[in-house]
């Protein structure tokens, strides 16, 4: 079943994280723009020209705008670049980065949060642990600010163009859970979650609806590097009550879509399942 034509018609929208044509973030800014929505693309400045070579694919007419969401200025400038092109107001914003290090994640068996140098032991064990402490720190900042963080420090530099209507769409994936393969990117989903439900509070008085739309395991380049991948979304497949296409995001992107139009007023703070069902079974 399509979604209704033209439920974002007349609607600006901001898509940030399009980089793959696979990724949930593309299939949502090409369902927008077959919705009728006015399409704006961010891009990190180190790959803007991936994101412009999807954007015309994807119904997208107007520039890419470079976007780093981990860094200040870039978040700084962005309003100043969307006035220039005329925008006075967002009516849907998705935030669709997320980031982390191969080895802030987990094995196909475990969530592997803690750190176990290989080679701390001997006279040099303390300060070979303190450099992988060290490292991992920063590699937890680092995927902390991008994947959770930048949801509020960028609807915080874009507040004065939502307005009464406006929606807030993040994607998170089961966070409540010990995820096999998905190491810290879990507690950092559950902060991202948490920020969902903060915002939903501070915005609300001017109307401005924040969810999360959680998505069943898909295959796109970003999952890809999660470990037991493929078993999970064996698993889904298997048992998600209304079945489950890890190589179709097209579910998901209606999902977010539907948030993003005005048909769902009074939903905000939500983490809405687009997973088939899955969650009400577990993995």
């Amino acid at each position: 079943m399509s979604a209704p034509a033209g439920l974002l018609t007349h609607r600006t929208i901001l898509v940030t994280g399009v980089l793959r044509p696979r990724s949930i973030a593309a299939a949502v800014a090409r369902t927008a723009s077959e919705q009728g929505a006015r399409v704006l693309l961010t891009g990190h400045p180190r790959t803007l020209r991936l994101t412009q070579h999807l954007a015309a694919g994807l119904g997208v007419t107007d520039p890419v705008l470079p976007l780093d969401v981990a860094d200040a200025a870039s978040l700084d400038a962005l309003p100043g670049r969307l006035a220039h092109m005329g925008v006075e107001r967002l009516d849907g914003l998705v935030h669709a980065v997320a980031h982390t290090g191969r080895d802030l994640l987990g094995d196909a068996l475990a969530g592997s949060l803690t750190a176990h140098p290989a080679d701390a032991s001997g006279p040099t064990a303390g300060s070979a642990c303190a450099d992988v402490l060290s490292r991992r720190l920063d590699a937890l900042a680092a995927a902390g600010t991008v994947s959770a963080a930048s949801l509020a420090a960028l609807v915080g530099v874009l507040a004065p163009m939502l307005g009464a209507g406006s929606s807030v769409v993040t994607l998170t994936f089961t966070s409540e859970r010990v995820m096999p393969g998905y190491g810290w990117m879990g507690p950092i989903k559950a902060a991202l979650e948490a920020s969902v439900r903060g915002l939903a509070v501070e915005l609300g008085p001017a109307g401005v609806r924040v969810n999360a739309v959680c998505s069943g395991p898909l295959r796109t380049p970003a999952a890809g590097a999660v470990p037991g991948l493929e078993a999970l979304a064996a698993t889904w497949q298997e048992r998600a009550p209304l079945g489950w296409e890890a190589d179709d995001a097209a579910p998901v992107a209606r999902t977010v879509v539907s948030l993003l139009s005005d048909w769902l007023p009074a939903t905000t703070g939500q983490v809405v399942r687009a997973d088939g069902g899955m969650g009400l079974l577990g993995v």
